[in-house]
């Protein structure tokens, strides 16, 4: 039945959230810091999809064998190659950033999975992924994806701006998480600019890229905002939290959201993991890549990233250190709630 369709299927005993990851290039350790940071706060059992270039295969599986067993006992991971079922493969490649584009493709890919999380490789979840899983719940009976504003304020933003094509809203929407139904967008007849009808999703995508491709700058992301144009009642826009990024507070602090709340899931754009201009997401990053997994969260991670925010109270996204800190702060608290009540269990019953 309609809005019956937005609870993911059971996987085995236990129900599985769903991950997927497009990998390719230098991408190996960023996606590795990914996957840790949605295991070490996660709640309910993992599933990752990882799409990636042949020579980084054995990589991932090496470095997934060793996290030791506490954790891998939370997630099976499937490893595959990148495929495009329609139109030009090297097209595709090219487009924007290597592989990129296979996100495009995974309703059609992933035909046994009912809901998907898709992120980035740069971006890390400061909260359980089950907390977004649970957005899955709030489609009305037409939305069959979500995804956050690529900007808060028109005037700044850079669809408002800049493009030349169709985008969803006031301000185009950002891809790097995109949360998907995928049953829903396998049985949709999508409106469209191409012809009067409706086309599948997969029927869509090559000649809606052929139609736009001399004027898209952001890849597939374009693409997607150009579908949701056209069909505005499948998109459900969740809040800034959610996908924030530097544009967030590097020009004072617009999301309003992470004020209140605090930083559900950092996304790491422009390359500021990797460089000095954004030094509190470089802080962010490093200190979930230093964590060795069974230390204590409070001494191994916690406080580390306080001392590392203190260096960084100059900056502008630095000057609202409590943005970043709010969500892991409660989540580790929650973690460790939960493990002393597990302990006390443990122990009540000698």
């Amino acid at each position: 039945k309609p809005g019956e369709q937005n609870h993911p299927k059971e996987s085995s005993s236990l129900q599985c959230m769903h991950l997927a990851v497009v990998a390719c290039g230098d991408r190996l350790e960023e996606t590795l810091i990914m996957l840790k940071s949605a295991v070490l706060f996660s709640n309910r059992r993992l599933c990752f999809h990882i799409f990636a270039e042949d020579s980084l295969k054995p990589e991932f599986e090496k470095k997934l064998k060793e996290w030791p067993s506490s954790y891998t006992k939370k997630f099976e991971s499937n490893i595959y190659p990148i495929t495009f079922s329609v139109g030009n493969a090297q097209e595709w490649k090219k487009l924007f950033k290597p592989c990129a584009a296979q996100r495009l493709f995974l309703p059609v890919i992933l035909k046994d999975v009912d809901s998907l999380l898709y992120v980035d490789t740069d971006v890390l979840f400061l909260r359980p992924i089950d907390d977004i899983w649970h957005l899955l719940r709030e489609f009305n009976s037409t939305q069959l994806a979500a995804m956050a504003p690529e900007h808060e304020i028109p005037k700044i933003g850079w669809y408002s701006r800049f493009a030349r094509h169709p985008y969803y809203g006031t301000t185009g929407v950002n891809s790097g998480v995109m949360l998907m139904n995928l049953t829903r967008i396998r049985s949709t007849q999508f409106k469209n600019s191409l012809i009067p009808g409706g086309l599948t999703w997969e029927e869509m995508l090559y000649p809606l890229y052929q139609k736009y491709k001399n004027y898209i700058t952001w890849g597939d992301q374009d693409l997607l905002n150009i579908i949701f144009y056209f069909n505005p009642e499948c998109l459900y826009v969740f809040p800034c939290q959610w996908n924030y990024r530097p544009d967030h507070c590097m020009y004072g602090s617009n999301c309003r959201g992470a004020e209140e709340e605090g930083v559900s899931i950092l996304h790491g754009n422009r390359g500021v993991y990797h460089d000095d201009k954004q030094p509190t997401f470089k802080a962010l990053y490093e200190v979930i890549r230093d964590f060795p997994f069974e230390d204590n969260l409070f001494q191994s991670l916690y406080y580390p990233l306080q001392s590392k925010f203190l260096d960084t109270v100059h900056t502008l996204c630095g000057r609202i250190p409590q943005v970043f800190l709010k969500q892991i702060e409660k989540t580790m608290k929650k973690v460790y709630e939960n493990r002393v009540i597990v302990y006390l269990g443990a122990n009540h019953r000698y």
